[in-house]
């Protein structure tokens, strides 16, 4: 508790001596170049050049595949090695590690944090550092097993968990199951103990979240949400283009992609952490996420190509405005802005814009 809050001092105080976002030169490409080279702080890929300075393994994992394409492998190896060596001191894996190289979690336990370390070994082909870490890998996947999987049904747990929306409380999760998903995966790949290979994940996603239009966003709720409805298919779980162009329809029937994408929810809702909730207003309810509008673009691009291409047209004039790459912004495509809190900058994310672009 005592590094949360210690970290989350810092975020603020970072945040409020910020008086203005840095203006970048160049075209959009450029300024995102710039941007994931200033992410860099020699020892590893941080989310931003912002507030949000220190390493997460959720952003790292959704950028890495864009950053070995952009020629940072190297430095996501490097990025790698340095949460292993910190996660395998510390004996757990979490969601973040502090600037003084303390792994904690915001708020809890998150079950994409073992998949995205994961995944980010198989993107990075680091088949040394698996071999280096297997035994505290392997101790991990049983314990993240035994904590995140009812073990009847292979489904995640229904508690509150740090997730991908880290301030909702959501039971059981479309996205949370999805990452299962993928780990599943990954650990077949790898050739590591997989406690998941009985589960057949494209069929308890179907069963449980499908509902003939979009896939609901956990197990006790039935509205269009953002996340839910672009990771069974970016993980991988869900490849039926059929599905896709359904969600989609859904998508774009609720707005979620307008101005731009994308927007977690159509209201400003629901379940979310009280006090959180008054200090960052809506941080999570209906404003625009570019995590997870860039992760859209991805499964977009795979089967839509035309559509991918208008939103990126929209992220390419977002960019040169701001002269920059920002974290999020409000229902109306403003840069979000609280009493408390404003919108980061500089941020990692960046890397898949590039990618994207090409």
């Amino acid at each position: 508790m005592f590094t949360y809050l210690k970290e989350g001092l810092l975020v603020a105080k970072k945040n409020f001596r910020r008086k203005a976002y840095q203006e970048y030169k160049g075209n959009s490409k450029e300024i995102c170049q710039q941007i994931v080279k200033d992410c860099y702080n020699g020892k590893f890929l941080q989310t931003s050049a912002g507030h949000f300075s220190s390493f997460w393994i959720r952003d790292f994992g959704i950028c890495v595949e864009a950053l070995v394409k952009m020629g940072y492998r190297k430095e996501a190896r490097k990025t790698l090695k340095y949460a292993l060596d910190v996660y395998s001191t510390h004996n757990k894996i979490t969601t973040t590690i502090s600037h003084h190289n303390v792994p904690f979690n915001v708020f809890t336990i998150s079950p994409d944090s073992l998949p995205f370390l994961i995944r980010s070994l198989v993107i990075t082909n680091s088949r040394d550092l698996i071999k280096k870490y297997k035994k505290f890998l392997e101790t991990q996947i049983k314990q993240y097993s035994e904590e995140v999987v009812e073990k009847d049904t292979g489904l995640v747990k229904k508690r509150f968990f740090s997730s991908m929306k880290d301030n909702s409380q959501r039971k059981s999760s479309c996205y949370d199951n999805s990452m299962v998903g993928m780990l599943s995966n990954d650990l077949n790949r790898l050739k590591l103990k997989n406690p998941f290979k009985s589960y057949n994940y494209n069929k308890l996603l179907i069963d449980n979240f499908w509902n003939g239009k979009y896939f609901n966003d956990d197990l006790e709720t039935d509205y269009v949400a953002g996340d839910a409805n672009v990771f069974p298919f970016w993980c991988g779980v869900i490849k039926d283009k059929g599905m896709f162009k359904k969600t989609l329809k859904s998508i774009k029937k609720h707005k979620l992609d307008k101005p731009f994408p994308l927007k977690y929810t159509v209201t400003k809702r629901h379940r979310f952490n009280g006090i959180l909730n008054l200090i960052i207003n809506n941080y999570q309810g209906n404003t625009i996420w570019m995590n997870i509008g860039l992760c859209f673009l991805d499964v977009v691009k795979k089967y839509d190509k035309k559509q991918a291409d208008i939103y990126i047209n929209q992220y390419d004039k977002l960019i040169k405005k701001h002269k920059n790459f920002l974290e999020l912004y409000s229902s109306h495509g403003k840069p979000y802005n609280s009493w408390l809190y404003k919108s980061d900058e500089k941020i990692i994310w960046a890397a898949k814009y590039v990618v994207l672009a090409k």
